[in-house]
Protein backbone atom coordinates (compact mmCIF):
# COMPACT_ATOMS: atom_id res chain seq x y z
CA UNK A 1 0.00 0.00 0.00
CA UNK A 2 1.39 3.20 -0.90
CA UNK A 3 2.03 6.26 1.61
CA UNK A 4 0.17 8.86 1.13
CA UNK A 5 1.92 12.19 -0.25
CA UNK A 6 2.10 14.86 2.09
CA UNK A 7 0.91 18.14 1.12
CA UNK A 8 3.79 20.60 1.34
CA UNK A 9 3.44 23.76 3.49
CA UNK A 10 1.59 27.34 2.12
CA UNK A 11 5.07 28.61 2.01
CA UNK A 12 6.94 26.20 0.35
CA UNK A 13 4.07 25.98 -2.54
CA UNK A 14 4.07 29.59 -2.54
CA UNK A 15 7.72 29.09 -3.59
CA UNK A 16 7.37 26.35 -6.38
CA UNK A 17 4.79 28.89 -7.96
CA UNK A 18 7.05 31.73 -8.04
CA UNK A 19 10.34 29.67 -9.42
CA UNK A 20 7.89 28.11 -12.17
CA UNK A 21 6.66 31.07 -13.40
CA UNK A 22 10.24 32.59 -13.42
CA UNK A 23 11.33 29.72 -15.44
CA UNK A 24 8.26 29.83 -17.79
CA UNK A 25 8.97 33.83 -18.20
CA UNK A 26 12.42 33.20 -19.19
CA UNK A 27 11.65 30.31 -21.99
CA UNK A 28 8.52 32.03 -23.38
CA UNK A 29 7.79 35.89 -22.34
CA UNK A 30 5.35 37.11 -20.38
CA UNK A 31 2.79 35.79 -22.94
CA UNK A 32 4.02 32.45 -21.83
CA UNK A 33 2.58 33.21 -18.03
CA UNK A 34 -0.75 31.99 -17.22
CA UNK A 35 -1.91 30.18 -13.87
CA UNK A 36 -3.03 27.18 -16.30
CA UNK A 37 0.70 27.33 -17.53
CA UNK A 38 2.25 27.48 -14.11
CA UNK A 39 0.09 24.70 -12.68
CA UNK A 40 0.94 22.49 -15.43
CA UNK A 41 4.64 23.16 -14.86
CA UNK A 42 5.14 22.69 -11.50
CA UNK A 43 2.99 19.57 -11.45
CA UNK A 44 0.48 20.88 -9.20
CA UNK A 45 -3.33 20.35 -9.20
CA UNK A 46 -5.62 22.84 -11.84
CA UNK A 47 -6.30 25.82 -10.01
CA UNK A 48 -3.36 25.94 -7.34
CA UNK A 49 -1.63 28.80 -9.12
CA UNK A 50 -5.08 30.58 -8.64
CA UNK A 51 -5.66 29.75 -5.45
CA UNK A 52 -2.26 31.45 -3.82
CA UNK A 53 -2.13 34.54 -6.67
CA UNK A 54 -5.58 35.35 -8.02
CA UNK A 55 -5.01 37.51 -10.82
CA UNK A 56 -1.58 37.65 -13.22
CA UNK A 57 -0.74 41.04 -11.30
CA UNK A 58 -0.31 38.90 -8.22
CA UNK A 59 1.46 36.82 -10.09
CA UNK A 60 4.23 38.92 -11.69
CA UNK A 61 4.51 40.20 -7.96
CA UNK A 62 4.81 37.05 -6.58
CA UNK A 63 7.87 36.87 -9.16
CA UNK A 64 9.41 40.07 -8.47
CA UNK A 65 9.44 39.44 -4.61
CA UNK A 66 11.14 36.00 -5.27
CA UNK A 67 13.71 37.18 -8.06
CA UNK A 68 14.67 40.01 -5.54
CA UNK A 69 14.96 36.73 -2.63
CA UNK A 70 17.34 35.21 -4.92
CA UNK A 71 19.55 37.89 -5.82
CA UNK A 72 19.80 39.36 -2.42
CA UNK A 73 21.06 36.09 -1.36
CA UNK A 74 23.61 36.41 -3.94
CA UNK A 75 24.67 39.67 -3.45
CA UNK A 76 24.74 38.59 0.23
CA UNK A 77 27.60 35.92 -0.60
CA UNK A 78 30.10 39.09 -1.78
CA UNK A 79 29.62 40.76 1.82
CA UNK A 80 32.71 38.09 2.69
CA UNK A 81 34.87 39.22 -0.64
CA UNK A 82 35.18 35.62 -1.83
CA UNK A 83 38.63 34.97 0.26
CA UNK A 84 41.76 36.07 -0.70
CA UNK A 85 43.16 32.77 -1.88
CA UNK A 86 40.20 32.83 -4.62
CA UNK A 87 41.56 35.99 -6.52
CA UNK A 88 44.47 34.24 -7.33
CA UNK A 89 42.58 31.40 -8.79
CA UNK A 90 40.33 33.68 -10.26
CA UNK A 91 42.48 36.29 -12.52
CA UNK A 92 45.52 34.42 -12.33
CA UNK A 93 48.95 34.85 -11.22
CA UNK A 94 50.27 37.51 -12.11
CA UNK A 95 46.83 39.19 -13.34
CA UNK A 96 47.77 43.09 -14.06
CA UNK A 97 46.71 45.46 -11.33
CA UNK A 98 44.12 48.20 -12.99
CA UNK A 99 45.99 51.52 -13.90
CA UNK A 100 44.90 53.09 -10.73
CA UNK A 101 45.81 51.98 -7.51
CA UNK A 102 42.62 50.82 -4.75
CA UNK A 103 41.76 53.66 -2.89
CA UNK A 104 42.81 54.37 0.90
CA UNK A 105 40.91 52.81 3.74
CA UNK A 106 40.94 48.91 2.42
CA UNK A 107 43.49 46.59 2.74
CA UNK A 108 44.17 45.67 -1.58
CA UNK A 109 43.42 41.79 -0.52
CA UNK A 110 39.95 43.11 0.54
CA UNK A 111 40.05 44.93 -2.84
CA UNK A 112 41.02 42.28 -4.97
CA UNK A 113 38.86 39.70 -2.90
CA UNK A 114 36.01 41.80 -3.52
CA UNK A 115 36.34 42.31 -7.67
CA UNK A 116 36.92 38.49 -7.79
CA UNK A 117 33.46 37.96 -6.07
CA UNK A 118 31.54 40.11 -8.13
CA UNK A 119 33.06 38.45 -10.94
CA UNK A 120 31.98 35.27 -9.36
CA UNK A 121 28.53 36.38 -9.20
CA UNK A 122 27.95 37.57 -12.83
CA UNK A 123 29.37 34.40 -14.41
CA UNK A 124 26.63 32.60 -12.23
CA UNK A 125 24.12 35.22 -13.47
CA UNK A 126 25.75 34.50 -16.63
CA UNK A 127 25.73 30.74 -16.86
CA UNK A 128 23.95 28.72 -14.39
CA UNK A 129 21.56 31.93 -13.59
CA UNK A 130 21.41 33.01 -16.96
CA UNK A 131 17.45 32.16 -16.95
CA UNK A 132 16.40 34.00 -13.88
CA UNK A 133 18.22 37.14 -15.20
CA UNK A 134 16.47 37.12 -18.38
CA UNK A 135 13.04 36.84 -16.58
CA UNK A 136 14.18 39.99 -14.43
CA UNK A 137 14.56 42.07 -17.72
CA UNK A 138 11.65 40.72 -19.02
CA UNK A 139 9.77 41.83 -15.80
CA UNK A 140 11.50 44.63 -15.64
CA UNK A 141 9.77 46.16 -18.61
CA UNK A 142 6.23 44.91 -17.47
CA UNK A 143 6.49 46.75 -14.59
CA UNK A 144 7.67 49.99 -16.96
CA UNK A 145 4.27 49.88 -18.58
CA UNK A 146 1.61 48.87 -15.37
CA UNK A 147 1.53 51.41 -12.76
CA UNK A 148 0.16 48.48 -10.25
CA UNK A 149 3.67 46.46 -10.96
CA UNK A 150 5.97 49.88 -10.60
CA UNK A 151 6.07 49.60 -6.68
CA UNK A 152 6.90 46.11 -6.35
CA UNK A 153 9.23 46.13 -8.61
CA UNK A 154 10.91 48.92 -6.96
CA UNK A 155 10.50 47.65 -3.89
CA UNK A 156 12.72 44.64 -5.03
CA UNK A 157 15.29 46.14 -6.35
CA UNK A 158 16.18 48.07 -3.39
CA UNK A 159 17.55 45.25 -1.11
CA UNK A 160 20.33 44.61 -3.40
CA UNK A 161 21.36 48.25 -3.87
CA UNK A 162 21.36 48.70 0.19
CA UNK A 163 23.58 45.60 0.57
CA UNK A 164 25.94 46.77 -2.81
CA UNK A 165 25.93 49.90 -0.91
CA UNK A 166 27.14 48.45 2.75
CA UNK A 167 29.99 46.05 1.15
CA UNK A 168 31.20 49.12 -0.47
CA UNK A 169 31.10 51.46 2.30
CA UNK A 170 33.66 48.56 3.35
CA UNK A 171 36.15 49.01 0.97
CA UNK A 172 35.97 52.80 1.76
CA UNK A 173 33.28 54.70 -1.04
CA UNK A 174 32.91 57.93 0.51
CA UNK A 175 29.02 58.03 -0.91
CA UNK A 176 28.81 53.94 -0.97
CA UNK A 177 24.76 54.83 -2.16
CA UNK A 178 26.12 56.58 -5.31
CA UNK A 179 28.28 54.26 -5.62
CA UNK A 180 26.26 51.30 -5.13
CA UNK A 181 23.77 52.65 -7.95
CA UNK A 182 26.72 52.86 -10.39
CA UNK A 183 27.64 49.60 -10.02
CA UNK A 184 24.41 47.90 -9.84
CA UNK A 185 23.68 50.18 -13.36
CA UNK A 186 27.00 48.85 -14.89
CA UNK A 187 26.60 45.10 -13.98
CA UNK A 188 23.41 45.04 -15.37
CA UNK A 189 24.68 46.74 -18.49
CA UNK A 190 26.82 43.93 -18.53
CA UNK A 191 24.12 41.33 -18.03
CA UNK A 192 21.88 42.83 -20.94
CA UNK A 193 24.58 42.91 -23.30
CA UNK A 194 25.69 39.55 -22.80
CA UNK A 195 22.28 37.76 -22.38
CA UNK A 196 19.91 40.14 -24.51
CA UNK A 197 21.95 43.07 -26.03
CA UNK A 198 24.17 42.96 -29.49
CA UNK A 199 26.74 41.28 -28.11
CA UNK A 200 24.23 38.56 -26.94
CA UNK A 201 24.90 36.26 -30.44
CA UNK A 202 28.06 37.32 -31.13
CA UNK A 203 30.39 36.91 -28.17
CA UNK A 204 30.10 34.04 -25.94
CA UNK A 205 29.77 34.50 -21.82
CA UNK A 206 32.47 36.06 -20.54
CA UNK A 207 35.03 33.82 -18.43
CA UNK A 208 36.31 34.29 -14.76
CA UNK A 209 39.60 35.72 -15.74
CA UNK A 210 37.97 38.33 -18.25
CA UNK A 211 35.01 39.51 -15.98
CA UNK A 212 37.85 39.83 -12.83
CA UNK A 213 39.84 42.17 -15.43
CA UNK A 214 35.82 44.33 -15.82
CA UNK A 215 35.28 44.26 -12.24
CA UNK A 216 38.54 45.54 -11.30
CA UNK A 217 37.98 48.32 -12.98
CA UNK A 218 34.42 48.43 -12.20
CA UNK A 219 35.28 48.86 -8.11
CA UNK A 220 37.95 51.01 -9.44
CA UNK A 221 35.83 53.48 -10.72
CA UNK A 222 33.03 53.78 -8.36
CA UNK A 223 35.39 53.72 -4.93
CA UNK A 224 37.74 56.49 -6.70
CA UNK A 225 34.86 58.54 -7.49
CA UNK A 226 32.24 56.98 -4.91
Amino acid sequence: MSTPRTRPPEADRRTLIADTAIDLVAAAGLRGLTHRAVDGAAGLPAGSTSYYFRTRTALIGACYARLAELDLGDVGDLSGFGGVGEVGEVGGEGSPRPSLPPPPGPAPADWEAAAAALAGLLHRWLTVGRARQLARFELSLEAARNPELEADFHRAGQGARARAAGILAALGARRPEEAAELLVAWTDGLLYDRLAGALARSRPAPDLPELTSITRRMLDAVLVEG
